[in-house]
């Protein structure tokens, strides 16, 4: 009797190469045993569903797209209470979870290391009621994240984020947020970008020194930026930004596994790329080993 393999694609991420590889793709795992089962999403929300509906049915789920439909087949495996190893196959326009934990980045390849693989644990955020594999961010550059059109970031992959945040860069407005950690300290102040991240690529725009950045020790990293004051603070912000030079008091950084946030419930957050509702009060909590992903 075969492994059963739950394959979900969404045909629109990226340049839509996974659509295009679709069928080698099922060959490699047919030759190694598998039985497969094949949906393709047809909108937001889709793979959430599928996974959590067949998620246990299989062997294997593995996650044809990019880090949004990964964080539905994550967000819906946890849901539907299923521990069944992922698999992901990373062809969306910017690839952020799966350049931090290193996997290859053409699909043939990525096919490969699944099937030569075996699982790894990774720790999920938990944000209010919403899973994050990697990323939950508000302020500069994060509406550009979900707000980019798909057909934009198709041709222009990572610079589409640039542009759209140099286009916000003059809209810039800080935003008033408290944090409280779980050993009790308090940051409050005006910033005009937060990220509460288990990543070492933030948007395909900032990165984290990987050196600081374990995906599965159960903390958060916090980076939080203030309102500069003046253009040199700005040029010093952006500047320490790009050297991963973290140093107070513009720029902020700590570590922890829960915390909660304070800010108007009106401010919008990203999640993984994806748009995500504010509310005045949100607890956001590190889920340890949540996962077993294959590599």
């Amino acid at each position: 009797m075969g492994k059963k393999l739950l394959l979900i694609l969404n045909p629109r991420s990226g340049k839509m190469v996974g659509k295009r590889h679709l069928a080698d793709v099922l060959e490699k795992f047919c030759r190694e045993g598998y039985i497969p089962t094949v949906f393709v999403t047809t909108g937001c929300g889709n793979a959430r569903e599928l996974a959590a509906t067949h998620g246990g049915e299989a062997d294997l789920v593995v996650c044809l797209g990019g880090d949004g439909t990964f964080n539905e087949v994550v967000s819906g495996l946890l849901t539907g209470g299923h521990s069944t190893p992922i698999g992901y196959i990373p062809c969306g326009s910017t690839n952020d979870f799966a350049n931090s934990i290193g996997l290859k980045k053409t699909v043939p390849a990525a096919a490969d290391t699944i099937l030569a693989g075996e699982p790894h644990t990774y720790d999920v955020g938990l944000f209010g009621e919403r899973h994050f594999t990697y990323i939950a961010s508000f302020g500069a550059f994060t509406r550009a994240s979900y707000a980019t059109p798909q057909n934009v970031k198709n041709t222009l992959g990572h610079l589409a984020y640039v542009l759209e945040g140099i286009k916000d860069l003059s809209k810039i407005r800080p935003h008033h947020v408290r944090f409280e950690l779980e050993d009790g300290e308090v940051i409050e102040d005006d910033f005009i970008f937060g990220a509460i991240s288990n990543s070492t690529s933030v948007g395909g725009i900032l990165t984290l020194d990987p050196k600081t950045v374990d995906m599965n020790d159960g903390l958060f990293e916090l980076l939080l930026v203030k309102m500069p004051k003046s253009v040199p603070e700005l040029n010093d912000c952006i500047r320490m930004l790009t050297e991963q030079v973290y140093t107070p008091p513009v720029i902020t950084f700590r570590s922890a596994s829960r915390l909660t946030v304070t800010a108007a419930p009106d401010m919008e957050w990203s999640l993984d790329g994806e748009w995500g509702s504010g509310s005045a009060q949100i607890a956001v909590q590190n889920l340890h080993d949540a996962i077993r992903l294959v590599k």
